[in-house]
């Protein structure tokens, strides 16, 4: 398709003049353009696909980047981006050094608020919106959110908050045909034409305020005619929900049909109330292949073609597939596991273990907390629940794992995907955290295993362990080795492995840094540095009567981790170290006490020196010094 109209618009206000067949083409132009970069750069796809008519019209009839758009999540706001003066750059969309796959304040003026996690529009909207009472501005402001995102009850707790102070916003729930109403009817858009209709809503508030002089009783008559507007409403509209909490609900109408979008947005911007409009889409739309499974093509990998043969699988075998097998090993041998996951069931592997073990299997939507609460309910009754949960996401749980799992030392088992560098979708989603944030929880087992056939270990392990919570820790990326056939060890708790035996600097890993250890130690060995390598795959407890033979074999001591140091395993071992009386010097290599920006794993994770080649290069500067000083 030749591009005669997007290549041209600078901004928003570019399109604002523009004639229905001309946002027509427009929008055609923007889905062959994002199916086109997409397939060829990677990136996500079918839920932006979903949206181009929507974002389209939300920026032709508001004045952004005055009046705001707040955009759940943000990896559904590529079109956005397009129209937004990022034409030029978008081949570089999740790129190192090239534009966010999620929103960003810092890229863009018209990105107002960036989130990586879902459910959070609403809320950030509503401080957008009720920030107009203390500054004298006065500006529009829209959220929209997903059917998806409306499982998390963050989006609830704000429109409880935003219906009870009536504040003057519109949210648009993009309803993909997955849950929540029926699909779009006539009968539905017809409703939706009179209800949006200036003169139906003159007409209502005029009856309102003319209830209110009639003789039999101002509070009388306005409670009967209430009552009849509630009744007529339960009857026809199906958003009763959302009018029960302050919000005059619009809708369904075809989120495809660019037409209706601008007549509705357009008559119902200007309510000074809540509003809630309620669009129909399909994910992928535009795109067969994502039509049909836009589950599959809701993230996909580069593969240099736009022929919709997008790749969408790891070349090897990764933890996350791993973790689905012995999912299913384990539950053909134990009838007492369940697994847990918030939405997230491709992506950390348990799609498999869902469709054999379907009664065994509860996807409790984007709800992290309740996840945990609910895993701990089971726990207490005998149940041994294994809950999925990304890193970067189980941090909304935080209090439910202390309070509800912790204290009561129930025994879940908590597996976390992405940990450390989880890629191009960068700083919200990388997994940088969980090491400092679960050590510090009394009497909980943290753990990483250093490939496939440990993870089986410690999972195993998990499952046998009856005094707490157990978190296994993985990063995106190869399993490096797995038997699917292998047998399960029982590891004794808090232990250490001495993989390769050395004299001079211990170099103490964890995860799969401990294979870059091992490299390091055998490129140092040519060079006549002995290194030991060990696997420290207890993060907590740690192997104290290791760290205690440390004490008197080795001056120099280096952690390897991939998550941030401060916090992190490293500053661990040094405090445990520093407090039994160690006279040596102990490094620590991790992640900056900063956010890292998007990028290939790989590259991130040499940028900031967490790879073999930093560990050569720290030994060397160690022994260099240490003939000096002599």
């Amino acid at each position: 398709m030749q591009l005669k109209l997007l290549p041209f618009i600078k901004s928003p206000a570019d399109i604002r003049n523009y004639s229905p067949k001309e946002l027509r083409q427009l929008v055609e132009e923007i889905r062959f353009h994002t199916i086109d970069v997409v397939s060829e750069v990677g990136g996500h796809l079918s839920s932006t696909l979903g949206v181009v008519e929507l974002t389209v019209a939300l920026h032709k009839v508001l004045n952004t980047p005055v009046d705001k758009i707040i955009w759940d999540v943000g990896h559904q706001a590529y079109a956005h981006k397009l129209i937004t003066g990022r034409f030029d750059t978008f081949p570089t969309i999740r790129q190192y050094g090239g534009l966010s796959g999620f929103l960003k304040r810092s890229e863009s003026e018209y990105d107002v608020f960036g989130a990586g996690h879902a459910s959070t529009s609403i809320s950030a909207g509503m401080g957008i919106a009720e920030s107009q009472k203390h500054t004298n501005e006065n500006f529009k402001v829209v959220s929209v959110i997903g059917d998806g995102a409306m499982t998390g009850g963050l989006a609830y707790e704000a429109l409880n908050n935003a219906g009870h102070l009536r504040t003057p916003m519109l949210v648009v729930l993009n309803d993909n045909e997955m849950s929540i109403s029926p699909n779009v009817g006539a009968i539905n858009t017809y409703l939706t034409k009179i209800a949006t209709n200036p003169i139906y809503n003159r007409i209502r508030d005029e009856i309102w305020k003319l209830s209110g002089k009639l003789p039999i009783g101002k509070k009388t008559t306005r409670s009967l005619f209430h009552r009849l507007e509630e009744s007529l409403k339960s009857l026809l509209v199906p958003g009763m929900l959302f009018e029960e909490l302050g919000f005059r609900y619009f809708g369904p109408i075809d989120g495809h049909n660019i037409d209706e979008l601008v007549q509705t947005i357009e008559r119902i911007k200007d309510l000074k109330t809540p509003a809630l409009l309620h669009i129909m889409t399909k994910k992928g739309k535009g795109m067969g292949v994502a039509e049909e499974d836009p589950v599959k093509y809701h993230g996909v990998k580069p593969n240099g073609s736009s022929n919709g043969k997008v790749k969408t699988s790891e070349p090897t075998i990764s933890f996350q597939d791993v973790f689905g097998s012995l999912a299913c090993e384990i539950a053909r041998n134990r009838e007492d596991m369940v697994c847990i996951t918030a939405a997230m069931g491709e992506g950390t592997g348990l799609v498999p273990f869902a469709k054999e073990f379907p009664n065994r299997y509860y996807d409790v939507g984007i709800a992290e907390g309740h996840g945990v609460t609910f895993a701990a309910g089971l726990a207490t009754e005998g149940v041994r629940p294994i809950v999925a949960i990304y890193s970067t996401f189980l941090q909304r749980a935080f209090d439910h794992i202390v309070h509800d799992v912790a204290i009561q030392h129930l025994p879940v088992v908590f597996c976390l995907d992405r940990s450390g560098i989880a890629g191009e979708d960068g700083p919200t989603h990388h997994g940088v955290l969980d090491i400092a944030y679960l050590k510090c929880i009394q009497d909980l087992v943290l753990v990483s295993p250093k490939d496939g056939n440990e993870l089986r270990h410690l999972l195993y392990t998990a499952l046998d362990y009856q005094d707490g919570p157990f978190a296994i820790r993985y990063p995106k990326a190869s399993s490096v080795t797995f038997d699917p056939h292998g047998q399960a060890e029982l590891l004794p708790i808090g232990s250490w492995e001495t993989l390769l035996p050395g004299t001079e600097v211990a170099l103490l890993a964890l995860g799969p840094q401990v294979n870059d250890a091992l490299g390091a130690a055998k490129e140092l060995s040519h060079l006549g540095i002995s290194c030991e390598v060990v696997n420290c795959r207890f993060i907590k407890p740690m192997d104290e009567a290791y760290l205690t033979s440390i004490k008197n074999r080795f001056n120099n001591v280096i952690t390897i981790e991939e998550g941030i140091v401060t916090g992190g395993f490293g500053e661990g071992v040094t405090a445990w170290l520093t407090l039994n009386g160690y006279k040596g010097n102990v490094k620590t290599i991790g992640l900056p006490d900063e956010y890292i920006e998007h990028g290939q794993r790989e590259l991130l994770l040499k940028k900031f020196g967490v790879c073999q080649e930093a560990i050569i290069e720290l030994v060397r500067s160690i022994k260099q010094l240490s003939k000096i000083n002599i």
